[in-house]
């Protein structure tokens, strides 16, 4: 089982940067992709980007409106993944989500993540 906390986020103007947590509380063994998302009001989950865990190599994927400005990092003796932003845009404005993918290897579609953190809003100002 995982336990899954976001923080970090917050108000921020366009251009500027934001660092979101996601905390691990990791109650089984084996491999995970650790995956952050977005909803915003109105719209589907979106994939932003993922990070393997716990694989021997580490591996990354982002979408492609992420591409160049998000950057997914991880601190496996804190059990903490981190996704920094920067360049930030108004489009960027929605509720960020981490999530685990037990056993999968760089997965993008949200029906593949087996826990899900509660969410943190991140707004970007125009």
């Amino acid at each position: 089982q995982v336990q899954l906390v976001e923080s970090g986020g917050g108000l921020v103007q366009a251009g500027g940067s934001l660092r979101l947590s996601c905390a691990a509380s990791v109650r089984t063994s084996g491999s995970f992709t650790i995956g952050w998302f977005r909803q915003a009001p109105g719209k589907e989950r979106e994939f932003v980007g993922c990070i393997s865990w716990n694989w021997n190599y580490n591996s990354t994927d982002y979408s492609d409106s992420v591409k160049g400005r998000f950057t997914i990092s991880r601190d496996n003796a804190k059990n903490t993944a981190y996704l920094q932003m920067n360049s930030l845009k108004a489009e960027d404005t929605a509720v960020y989500y981490c999530a685990a993918a037990q056993g999968k290897v760089i997965v993008q579609a949200p029906r593949n993540y087996d826990y899900w953190g509660q969410g943190t809003q991140v707004t970007v100002s125009s």
